[in-house]
């Protein structure tokens, strides 16, 4: 049985113990496809308001929204010590529950680079000060990133471990459309070209199940992802939660999620075709709580896993 290569190992390979990412939501940032600049409404899947930063918020920052074109941040100090508290909070649960060691400081909700230059050279500049901080992760869209931020990173990956995650979700257009996701396959596919070409790290998310996609065109996108380079991989099942436009198409009859079965197959296909050198962080999602409408199986993750680990084990393989 051949264990799959996860991010989980390569980390441990590189740095010799164990490194988490410590997850933090910054208030004050947005995405460009909710603020209206490049589309309204949000991706359709998105519950907007399930970002609110949830550990450590700052009142004062509700209802202040940055972008690439704001001239001056008034709450950036608010702002560092919000991140200062997530990471201190998290990474103490993490050392003690799991003995980790290092971390990586993950910039996880919304769009962590459509803000101004000056406020994310603070907040990353900070997040690397932190001790036993050894990289940064980014969370981002790629019309949402400027030459300056990725030239920033690139020279901060000179002596740190930076990645930048994209939201791949699909390489077909049409499917972009129908989700409002607001900008192009060619839009993603030149950003991750670019932060390839600085030495950057980049994982790619990857959504299965999305609307009127069958499962060739499922492990297409999966096949263009690893030719364009990407060192890292994040499979999503597509589920539906409540207050989203997606729930108004699935009460309508216009969606039916893919089912577990059909999932598992995709996405056990698409890991034997990966190459050895990208590494997998996850391999399905989930929310079990009463916000999630659809597909039920999407609830239990410890059953996902155990079915998906079933289904591996037939190709010789085990996450």
């Amino acid at each position: 049985m051949k264990q799959i290569y996860t991010y989980g190992n390569y980390l441990k390979n590189k740095f010799g113990c164990k490194v988490y990412k410590v997850g933090i939501n910054i208030s004050g940032f947005t995405c460009p496809n909710i603020d209206g600049t490049v589309a309204k409404g949000g991706c359709t899947f998105c519950e907007n308001d399930s970002f609110s930063a949830s550990t450590g918020e700052v009142q004062e920052l509700k209802g202040f929204h940055l972008n690439l074109d704001s001239k001056e941040n008034s709450f950036l100090s608010k702002q560092l010590e919000q991140l200062e508290f997530q990471f201190n909070t998290i990474s103490k649960i993490q050392t003690n529950q799991y003995d980790a060691k290092k971390f990586l400081v993950y910039f996880q909700s919304f769009t962590n680079t459509y803000a101004p230059f000056e406020t994310l050279k603070a907040l990353y500049d900070k997040a690397l000060s932190f001790e036993n901080v050894v990289g940064l992760s980014i969370g981002t869209r790629s019309d949402s990133i400027t030459d300056e931020t990725l030239d920033y990173l690139a020279k901060l990956n000179q002596d740190k471990e930076i990645w930048i995650e994209f939201g791949i979700q699909s390489v077909y257009d049409e499917t972009l459309n129908k989700i409002n996701r607001g900008h192009s396959s060619q839009n993603v596919k030149e950003w991750i070209l670019k932060s390839k070409s600085k030495g950057l790290h980049v994982c790619g998310h990857l959504i299965f199940g999305l609307p009127d996609e069958s499962k060739e065109m499922m492990l297409e996108t999966s096949k263009q992802a690893y030719e364009w380079g990407i060192d890292s991989v994040k499979y999503h099942p597509l589920y539906v939660v409540k207050k989203t436009a997606l729930a108004n198409e699935f009460m309508r009859g216009e969606f039916t999620p893919i089912d577990e079965q059909s999932y598992i197959d995709v996405l056990v296909k698409s890991i034997e075709m990966k190459p050895q050198n990208v590494s997998v962080q996850r391999v399905s999602a989930g929310i079990d709580d009463s916000s999630l409408l659809s597909p039920t199986w999407c609830k239990n993750k410890n059953n996902q896993l155990k079915n998906i680990n079933i289904a591996l084990k037939k190709v010789g393989l085990k996450y």
